[in-house]
């Protein structure tokens, strides 16, 4: 077995919003950013000291103008990927309710998608696997 360097591990968390006709929000990451052009879940980083939850709610305000309830995010599954210079450990949460419109605040598009239409978009490493999730719950 060779040696592998160890890798730095970033917590990110990430949403399924699921509107009333049962399809789910991916958003594209835009120009200049890694992996651009890629759809994916919203979401980001986990900052120090701060809970999943409450990073997820700061973000879906940052990156969408939409206002979640803790209460309002359930844990479903999680993507653990080794991209080349670090580990991406990614809790994905399920959310029905939110209150506001939701807007492209940071990404170059959004769509709402039938789960079963989610492997149609290309996504980035660590979500792909999300997909299958999605499809057999929806």
């Amino acid at each position: 077995m060779t040696d592998v360097p160890p890798l730095r591990t970033v917590l990110v968390v990430a949403v399924a919003l699921i509107d009333v006709d049962g399809r789910v929000l991916i958003a594209r990451r835009p120009e200049g950013k890694q992996l651009a052009g890629l759809w994916e879940f919203p979401g980001g980083k986990v900052e120090p000291g701060e809970r999943p939850e409450a990073a997820l709610i700061r973000e879906l305000r940052e990156e969408l103008g939409i206002e979640v309830s803790a209460s309002c995010l359930s844990p479903f599954v999680f993507a653990s990927h080794a991209y080349d210079d670090f580990h991406l450990l990614m809790p994905l949460y399920l959310c029905r309710r939110w209150e506001g419109t939701v807007v492209a605040r940071e990404h170059s598009a959004l769509a709402w998608v039938r789960p079963e239409k989610l492997a149609d978009y290309p996504m980035p490493p660590a979500d792909d696997p999300l997909v299958a999730w999605l499809r057999d719950l929806l």
